[in-house]
């Protein structure tokens, strides 16, 4: 079971692949925290009707793995350079990534389509991207 901050059914979605039964906000009452976690020792799956009602109107991820990668290291204003650099990939064949993504996003530039696909919580772009930018930033500007 999971307990979660805030609702993004994109997390939704990914929680259910991964074979969690129970995904609820935290700010639900402690009475109905307690039935949930009856119901999910039960066998039932217990999801928050918001959150499922949202993954269902969002559909699934248009993105490819590596048009994520591309703008999960977006997020943190890296340049074209340093995302190929760190995805060990020509700033050509980014460029095509980010315009992919925005085109599938309706976004109009790359920190647009960046924020579109993290609140969908199509993004893995957690610490472990943002250390990984700050690695590769502090080692260009030696």
């Amino acid at each position: 079971m999971q307990l979660i901050a805030f609702g993004c059914s994109g997390y939704l979605c990914k929680a259910v692949e991964s074979g969690t039964v129970g995904f609820l906000l935290k700010e639900e009452p402690a009475s109905e925290l307690a039935v949930a976690l009856r119901r999910v020792m039960k066998g039932e799956l217990v999801v928050d009707p918001d959150l499922a009602l949202s993954a269902l109107s969002e559909g699934s991820n248009p993105l490819t793995s590596r048009e994520r990668d591309v703008l999960s290291a977006s997020l943190f204003g890296a340049s074209l350079a340093e995302i190929a650099a760190q995805l060990y990939l020509s700033e050509g064949t980014v460029r095509n990534h980010l315009s992919t993504a925005m085109q599938k996003l309706g976004a109009q530039n790359r920190m647009e389509a960046a924020r579109l696909a993290e609140q969908k919580g199509w993004l893995c772009a957690g610490k472990k991207t943002r250390a990984q930018y700050l690695m590769v930033h502090s080692k260009n500007s030696l």
